[in-house]
């Protein structure tokens, strides 16, 4: 397509992205995401609110037969014969193949493989899980390994309940966890009672592999996460919200709805009951490289999301008035979290308030060849410091953090 190698052309490799909001019926918005707040439940009462912005995101969202068409879909905004035109990100790879997200990527996926969200709810959400690749191809999908990130600067308050249960509490039987989901629809299962919970801080993350149980806490959170939507909620009340059965079952093939077994064998159990939980699935910022080196070059990076194999991020922060040459080894989105300044030639900010609709210049997609030779950013003030977190696709070249 013409207008694709245009645009491309045009941001010499590096994309513009539109805004890309998700609701979800069963959440409460922790109204930290920026959305204007006339703007929360625009789409409707029976959608629920907009809790959620994804980034570039080639994976359409799972939210129901109401579902938008283009719903969890990201939108490359270019310019064509003075106007502001959109075509889909999707619409990119598949034309760019691996000129966009690199051979490595494209030879192995076909797709781009990844993307990450921000959400964002005012309470606790339901104790859940994400199938592996063999259990979700049993519904048509793939696995969905995870990570968390809390961003500082969407995290001025944390919500109603800012801790997160991870798993299953050592020495629970197997039984009993079953039992709970027998009790699915007798009000509260109580299945937290068999969990434990890590209260959440600002600057750190989690690291969420297929087949862990579990119940995010009320932070906003920054989501890095494999191409998928696959989920099943475990837990039949939250906060004194009743949860539909539907999304207890939406995770088997429709004839095995009953088969509690078949929940059961979801469950990664010794991942579950993992004694050694926070020392192997909390992930404190790692520095990529000397930091007094950095420092000296005007910017600070951060590993913040390394554990996965399916995915990897990073915070970069670029200190005031410096303008530094970044290179990365992958492909990358971005969004930006703080700051103003120049990303090559395009203009990057960080907007305060965004309404339902509106474009933005708070995030773009770096094409593997352009961060292989590298992008030149500016920061343009004399006081506050750029900070972007960058998301990329398997097995970053970059990343060599023991796991």
């Amino acid at each position: 397509m013409a207008n694709i190698e245009k645009a491309f052309e045009q941001g010499k490799g590096v994309l513009r992205l539109a805004p890309n909001w998700v609701p979800r019926s069963f959440c409460v918005p922790g109204r930290r995401i920026k959305l204007h707040p006339d703007d929360y439940y625009v789409l409707g009462g029976e959608r629920g609110g907009i809790d959620e912005r994804w980034f570039s995101s080639t994976t359409p969202a799972k939210n129901g037969p109401l579902t938008g068409e283009f719903e969890g879909l990201s939108f490359v905004v270019y310019e064509e014969d003075g106007k502001t035109e959109q075509i889909l990100l999707s619409d990119f790879v598949n034309e760019l193949k691996g000129r966009l997200i690199g051979n490595r990527l494209w030879d192995e996926y076909q797709s781009w493989p990844m993307y990450s969200k921000f959400f964002d709810n005012m309470g606790p959400l339901p104790h859940h899980i994400h199938h592996n690749d063999e259990k979700a191809a049993l519904i048509g999908q793939a696995g969905k390994p995870e990570a968390y990130y809390f961003p500082p600067q969407l995290n001025n308050h944390g919500g109603d309940f800012p801790y997160t249960f991870m798993g299953i509490a050592p020495g629970t039987s197997k039984e009993t966890i079953k039992e709970c989901l027998e009790n699915f629809s007798k009000g509260d299962n109580k299945i937290t009672n068999y969990s434990q919970a890590y209260r959440l801080e600002p600057g750190t993350g989690w690291d969420v592999p297929p087949g862990l149980l579990h119940a995010p806490g009320s932070m906003c959170t920054y989501e890095p996460q494999k191409a998928s939507d696959v989920f099943a909620m475990y837990q039949s009340l939250v906060n004194e919200a009743i949860i539909d059965e539907e999304l207890l079952w939406k995770g088997l093939p429709e004839d095995q709805r009953g088969n509690y077994d078949g929940l059961m064998d979801i469950i990664d159990w010794d991942l579950n009951v993992d004694p050694n939980m926070m020392q192997n699935r909390f992930m404190a910022p790692i520095p990529v490289k000397d930091e007094a080196e950095m420092e000296a070059e005007g910017y600070s990076e951060k590993w913040i999301c390394y554990k996965s194999e399916a995915f990897s991020a990073k915070e970069l922060t670029v200190f005031p008035g410096q303008k530094v040459l970044i290179k990365d080894a992958a492909a990358y989105g971005l969004i930006m979290m703080q700051g103003y300044g120049k990303l090559n030639d395009w203009p990057i900010e960080t907007p305060s308030l965004i309404r339902y609709g509106q474009l933005t210049y708070d995030e773009y997609f770096v094409s593997e060849e352009a961060a292989v030779n590298g992008v030149w950013i500016e920061n343009h003030s004399k006081v506050d410091p750029i900070v972007m977190l960058k998301h990329f696709g398997p097995n970053n070249p970059d990343l060599v953090i023991k796991k």
